[in-house]
């Protein structure tokens, strides 16, 4: 992962780069979540992902993988409903 202000650059497994723009990060239970979209302006509709550092205690670089679990996904998505007053997130 690339930081470049608040875009972030994914690079897949199959080499290919993916940017994202970073719309909020948060903690839970030690593990760190961002919500990222692909949408680069505020009046721009775009699809949002919650991201999940998966990388553990490591000095390495980030690894962020999608929140698949459906259980977990709700209870992310509501915190950063939360923390970001104007935003809905369909899960």
């Amino acid at each position: 992962m690339k930081k470049m202000g608040n875009k972030v650059v994914f690079n897949t497994e199959d080499n290919n780069q993916v940017e994202f723009y970073v719309l909020e990060q948060t903690k839970l239970n030690g593990c760190t979540y961002i919500l990222v979209t692909d949408a680069d302006g505020l009046d721009e509709e775009g699809t949002a992902y919650i991201l999940k550092d998966t990388s553990g205690d490591t000095d390495e670089a980030a690894l962020f993988d999608l929140v698949e679990d459906e259980k977990e996904l709700q209870l992310v998505a509501k915190i950063f409903e939360e923390l970001l007053d104007d935003v809905e997130i369909e899960t």
